[in-house]
């Protein structure tokens, strides 16, 4: 026996239509938004779009002839800028721009690369310190998750000086330093 709906109850229902019920069928997207811990959905829509020009891009240089100038000068300009956004692994084959994807831009991503450096455990725990004011690259302040990291900027992530958690980082790793206490 099924207890009788309030009236609060039945006026939200009259909102939804069961019949014509849309399921967000594209369960890649979802799991990828949640192994990043992309809160946008924008955001994975704009790597979608990049990486599927990217790959346009790269069918139309290989489409040129294969002694034309215009097709060596480029492809080394697309295959060097995609190296240093760190998108492909080598660039010597116009061949790695077919595997780029939405997720290679999430693995560029600040959280992430905080992760794969092993300053923090947690995507989700190095997006909030992120959005907290915690990390800089650089000199810069970041406190938008979605920073995409070049291999240039790899080795310049680092935690605020004033940061409440570099210091307890510092003294658990009893690497504190007594002139900055």
């Amino acid at each position: 026996m099924v207890r009788k709906l309030k009236y609060h109850e039945r006026k939200l229902l009259k909102k939804v239509d069961f019949i014509n019920w849309e399921v967000d069928n594209n369960l890649k997207e979802v799991k990828i938004l949640k192994k990043y811990w992309i809160q946008k959905r924008e955001d994975y829509t704009k790597y979608n779009k990049l990486a599927r020009e990217i790959r346009e891009v790269a069918l139309k240089i290989k489409a040129l002839e294969s002694n034309d100038t215009f097709r060596s000068e480029q492809s080394a300009q697309l295959l060097e800028k995609l190296y240093i956004t760190g998108l492909i692994d080598t660039k010597w084959d116009l061949s790695n721009c077919r595997f780029v994807n939405a997720e290679s831009f999430c693995r560029r991503r600040l959280p992430v690369m905080m992760v794969r450096c092993k300053m923090i455990n947690s995507i989700k725990v190095a997006t909030k310190f992120i959005e907290q004011g915690h990390v800089r690259v650089g000199p810069e302040l970041v406190k938008d998750p979605a920073f995409l990291v070049t291999r240039h900027l790899e080795d310049f992530i680092t935690w605020v000086d004033t940061s409440k958690i570099r210091k307890h980082i510092l003294s658990y790793n009893d690497m504190e330093d007594d002139f900055q206490l």
